[in-house]
């Protein structure tokens, strides 16, 4: 006797667990239009419900939506025998447990159609189309077998909007190019930039009202464009800077070659203290690259400013010696070594003869008298 009771209670708790156990998929969906949707487009959804195990007769299968107007048909289907059942409104369709639940050798499935229309926003953003919820006895959701699909429901008014807003910015961005290039910029790369992202305008202004997705990837792709092209064009503006700081440093380079190619300026007290200003700027422009290289290009563009700066007092200083060596002035004795002595006495043999001659002619002069 409890032999029999035992083997009672375990034949009931497996009855009660196999009517908790429930498992649903959902096989051949489709949704017309597929993709993103404008308001107040038609919409189809089609798709099959398929119950392996008994549905426990307590729980729930919920469908909702978001799009507005929605109408369900569905059918019961068991053992390939269909029972439809009527047509819904609302934009939740509840099927109980008691429906769906038969013998475990039963083959059950629901076919459902879901037609309505895609809702109203006021931003663009994702809406659910379809989803799939199975709730236990005490209304709670088992969200492990919940299935789900969503549509981006395109705001056209935001579209045109954004495209007026992508027209502003491109109007800017041509300002800016136009500026670079009347202080001799190149912009080449950034003409380019500015021809897509114009380019790309122009497709999504064109667009129809039902490829407002299209548009928004071609918005997209202007901005991207215009960006792109702002950085190609602050490179340009650095490396300009760059091209311009190496131009006194070259100049300088030569007034110093012309130092160490004479013998009588290459050792010049004043040529250390050029040399070191001209290798400052040298390495002021080397992290000028750098940074151009590493794509800071405003950081590039104040070391290069840094090494103009530097590189043009070098020039200076440098043109100023070499000025002052060049007119004879201002030259220490030990740079000239004897050349000064032969100088000097060839010059006072010049005075020592014109006075001889001077002094001749007066005393002729007193003896006429």
């Amino acid at each position: 006797m409890k032999g029999l009771m035992k083997w009672t209670v375990f034949i009931l708790f497996l009855v009660v667990c196999i009517q908790v156990v429930s498992a649903f998929s959902v096989s051949s969906l489709s949704i017309d239009p597929s993709g993103s949707l404008t308001p107040a487009t038609p919409v189809t959804v089609a798709f099959k419900i398929d119950n392996s195990g008994v549905f426990p007769s307590d729980d729930e299968l919920q469908l909702f939506t978001e799009l507005d107007k929605p109408t369900w048909t569905y059918t019961i289907i068991v053992n390939g025998i269909e029972n439809l059942r009527p047509v819904m409104g609302g934009r939740t369709l509840a099927i109980s447990g008691f429906e769906l639940n038969y013998k475990t050798t039963d083959e059950v499935s629901v076919r459902v159609t879901l037609e309505g229309v895609a809702p109203a926003v006021t931003e663009t953003s994702n809406k659910t189309v379809i989803r799939i919820t199975e709730y236990n006895s005490n209304g709670q959701a088992i969200t492990s077998t919940q299935v789900e699909n969503t549509a981006l429901v395109i705001n056209t008014a935001e579209v045109a909007s954004v495209i007026s807003s992508r027209d502003a910015d491109l109007q800017v961005y041509r300002t800016h190019i136009d500026e670079k290039a009347a202080l001799g910029i190149d912009t080449s790369a950034a003409e380019a930039k500015y021809n897509e992202a114009k380019q790309d305008l122009d497709s999504a202004r064109s667009l129809p009202s039902n490829q407002y997705a299209t548009a928004l990837s071609d918005l997209n792709a202007a901005t991207t464009a215009m960006q792109d092209g702002e950085k190609a064009l602050d490179k340009a503006w650095a490396e300009n800077e760059v091209a311009d700081a190496q131009i006194p440093i070259n100049n300088v380079d030569a007034v110093i070659s012309w130092f160490k190619g004479n013998s009588s300026t290459a050792n010049d007290n004043q040529l250390p203290a050029i040399i070191t200003k001209r290798e400052v700027a040298v390495s002021y422009l080397s992290t000028a690259n750098d940074d151009i290289a590493n794509g800071n290009y405003a950081q590039a563009r104040l070391k290069a400013q840094d090494a103009f700066s530097k590189g043009n007092e070098s020039y200076t200083d440098a043109l100023a010696r070499q000025q002052q060596l060049s007119s004879g002035f201002s030259l220490p004795i030990p740079n000239i070594g004897g050349s000064l002595f032969i100088v000097l006495g060839i010059i006072v043999i010049v005075l020592i003869v014109v006075g001889v001659i001077i002094y001749r002619k007066r005393s002729q002069w007193d003896e006429l008298g």
